[in-house]
């Protein structure tokens, strides 16, 4: 991994220990191949005399500090790391002095703009062969965006625990009421409420699947129930399902294909949540008088379902990452979600040995493309994939 903005310290030269005859690493002696390593490090590395001041930086500890090694040698380590712990709590005074072979902590510094950067110290002593202490080496780990992530696991539990907690007390305010009114409540105002109970319940419902989508995204597990699966069986439920929300938000449901879908192994449950997942995506991205259709295609070797909106579209910068985990592009703030919708459709999709594809045009509309195989792969070499009439320009992950 390399950065622009890191130095790039003169090359190595080779003396009279290397052998003419070796070539590349072969051909440095161990000084010269350990100082080749440490330079090119993804990682910080600052070493340290047994007064506490620096001698060498490399050009990772230039990155993360801000400071060139030459503005930091000779200073002591805490005016340049500006740490959280520098000063009587000193981690490395800890080790030199209490002879601890290495000690492993988190913590904070500040660079040279004053920005405070969480990062994973991993901190040793120096000694020669004859046990005498020679100076310390600090490994230092830029861990901000593993910081950022954990904020977000902290936030998204508590996103799904308050948006639990709404549809729940809708649905014991009005199954109390029912309860303790029944009698007096007339039968078109019993149907309203039934109709509430009915949408809230979808609602939750809802949020629990993304939370257990959450749940099995964070631990890399997801184990496939493999059986005859029946496609279009699976795709017509959710039609059914669907069709009257998409009636009453004035927006046409279509299902383009009326041959019969080949039967596939596959895990149906897992494939109705893909399908899911992306008819809730176009119903909450497509304005009204527009229309959402699946389409299918097969090939010799695949079948590939098609669901097509007329939505707001994807900007071209936020298509590589729609995908990922937690990842929610420049219109959630008009909706509602938690970034792992998508993210599960990928998992499902992959663990099948399948592919997802997106092509997208803002103001014009969204096409998801799920590719799934006939048969399961063998050991047996890919032949090549029969063309489809899908774009080949689509995005793929």
């Amino acid at each position: 991994m390399t950065d622009s903005s890191v130095k790039k310290h003169a090359p190595i030269e080779m003396d009279h220990a290397v052998d003419p005859s070796d070539n590349g690493l072969a051909g440095l002696d161990r000084l010269k191949l350990l100082a080749l390593t440490i330079e090119n490090m993804p990682v910080g590395v600052i070493t340290l005399d047994p007064d506490l001041k620096i001698m060498e930086m490399n050009p990772w500890a230039e990155k993360i500090t801000g400071y060139l090694e030459k503005e930091s040698k000779g200073n002591y380590c805490g005016n340049i790391l500006q740490g959280g712990m520098c000063g009587s709590r000193c981690p490395l005074k800890t080790v030199l002095t209490s002879r601890k072979p290495m000690v492993r902590l988190e913590t904070t510094i500040r660079n040279k703009e004053g920005v405070h950067i969480p990062v994973r110290l991993s901190i040793s002593a120096l000694y020669d062969t004859a046990g005498t202490l020679i100076g310390g080496v600090e490994v230092i780990q830029d861990i901000s965006d593993l910081k950022a992530l954990e904020r977000e696991r902290a936030n998204l539990i508590s996103m799904f625990a308050h948006d639990m907690k709404s549809p729940l007390v809708s649905i014991q305010g009005f199954a109390l009421r029912m309860l303790n009114k029944g009698a007096e409540i007339a039968e078109d105002k019993r149907a309203q409420y039934l109709h509430i109970l009915q949408k809230e319940a979808e609602t939750l419902e809802l949020l629990i699947n993304d939370f257990l989508d959450f749940s099995r995204l964070e631990t890399g597990r997801l184990n496939l129930n493999l059986s005859a699966t029946d496609l279009d069986k699976t795709l017509l439920e959710l039609i059914e399902v669907y069709q009257p929300r998409f009636r009453q938000a004035g927006i046409e449901l279509e299902f383009l294909y009326d041959e019969k879908i080949p039967v596939i192994d596959a895990d149906s449950h897992r494939l109705r949540r893909v399908f899911t997942n992306l008819l809730e995506n176009a119903l909450k991205f497509s304005p009204e008088k527009t229309t959402v259709s699946i389409d299918i295609e097969e090939t010799a070797k695949e079948i590939m379902i098609r669901v097509s909106d007329q939505g707001t579209g994807i900007p071209p910068e936020e298509l590589p990452y729609i995908f990922d985990t937690f990842y929610r592009g420049s219109g959630h703030t008009k909706h509602r979600g938690h970034g792992l919708g998508l993210a599960a459709v990928m998992k499902i999709i992959k663990a099948h040995g399948g592919r997802v594809l997106v092509s997208s045009e803002v103001g014009r509309g969204t096409v998801f493309t799920v590719t799934l195989p006939k048969e399961r792969a063998t050991d047996e070499p890919e032949e090549a994939q029969e063309t489809s009439r899908f774009k080949q320009e689509d995005y793929e992950r």
